[in-house]
């Protein structure tokens, strides 16, 4: 039995969006009215059609049955705890304390200088902080968990009173736990919760709001030659599964948010196909979150206009996540990217 997917496209934003939706000619996306689409791309392992939305009656019926079922998500609105999903896109701000990691490892390793740079992040727009004690760049091995909360558990302890959303970057239950103590709002575990087999108690006790993220191998062996049948409908199928499994574990709560992992496990045709067609994700009912910060995609792709911090490209394809309905950008550069969108959504209206 054939299996589709739908993914919603063409879409319009800010003005023309609320104009077109009054008029009832585009679906608002996430009941947000500042961007909204006419068209659906229904998808197969074999093939694929675009169709307005005004024709999805004419689909048979049991295609329109999975349709607009999926519409049912596609519109639904997103709530997360202690996250205004209506304004978007909300910026996660990066601090890496590590020494290794692929962009800036080692530059923020004391106390005062992380400190120092959560605050500009914060000043600058991130409305999230994520903060990681373990690289998980290509080639990266893993470290000691005590290790690993050792390079961390001082600014969290810092930022504990900052009226400031914590995302925890980590795999691993014993540093979840420890910093459950302190303050955290988010796990963000790049494993997609599979890398320590206690992480699912520990959010099904703990009842914290996390990311599924999707990887395929382990940082030390994600980028020798990663392989999909299909990289969008495997992920996707990979995030369907996962929940699944999830609810029957006895997670219940919406607090979830979906990472496809561009970089982990992808070559550049496979991160360029989920950029280009990362809206197929709204499909599962909840907010979605990409890290294209400095990627090594940009590299690729720019060739000998590549630069150190790779900030156009950052930007640029930031923006394209932005124009398909990405809730969450995680990014380095927060002011610059703050003020692209700035001056993006000001000359859309």
């Amino acid at each position: 039995m054939n299996k589709y997917y739908t993914r919603a496209c063409n879409f319009y934003y800010g003005i023309a969006s609320k104009t077109y939706i009054e008029k009832k000619k585009t679906i608002p996306l996430y009941d947000n009215s500042d961007i909204s689409f006419d068209k659906i791309e229904i998808i197969e392992r074999t093939k694929s059609k675009i169709i307005s939305v005004k024709d999805i009656v004419k689909l048979p019926k049991n295609i329109k049955n999975k349709v607009n079922l999926d519409l049912k998500n596609i519109k639904k609105k997103r709530t997360f705890k202690k996250l205004n999903l209506s304004n978007i896109p909300i910026l996660m701000g990066i601090i890496n304390l590590t020494p290794d990691s692929f962009s800036d490892g080692g530059k923020y390793n004391k106390n005062n200088l992380a400190k120092k740079h959560a605050n500009n992040l914060l000043l600058s727009g991130a409305r999230i902080i994520d903060i990681g004690g373990e690289s998980t760049r290509p080639g990266a091995n893993d470290i000691h968990p005590g290790r690993e909360w050792n390079r961390i558990k001082s600014i969290l302890k810092i930022l504990k009173n900052k009226k400031s959303f914590i995302s925890l970057d980590t795999r691993k239950s014993f540093v979840m736990e420890k910093a459950s103590k302190i303050k955290i709002d988010l796990i963000n575990d790049v494993s997609g919760l599979t890398y320590d087999p206690e992480t699912i108690n520990f959010l099904k006790k703990s009842k914290k709001p996390f990311v599924i993220h999707h990887m395929q191998g382990t940082p030390k062996n994600m980028q020798i030659k990663p392989k999909y049948k299909n990289v969008l409908l495997d992920i996707y199928d990979f995030f369907e599964t996962k929940l699944k499994y999830l609810r029957k574990q006895g997670i219940k709560h919406n607090n979830i948010i979906l990472d496809p992992g561009i970089g982990f496990g992808k070559n550049l045709k496979h991160n360029i196909t989920l950029i280009k067609n990362v809206s197929i994700f709204h499909s599962l009912g909840l907010p979605i979150m990409l890290g294209l910060s400095r990627k090594r995609f940009i590299k690729d792709i720019s060739k000998e206009n590549d630069t150190k911090n790779r900030i156009g490209g950052t930007i640029s394809s930031c923006i394209q996540a932005y124009l398909q309905g990405v809730q969450i950008l995680r990014v380095h550069d927060v002011q610059e990217i703050n003020q692209a969108f700035k001056v993006f959504r000001e000359l859309q209206k």
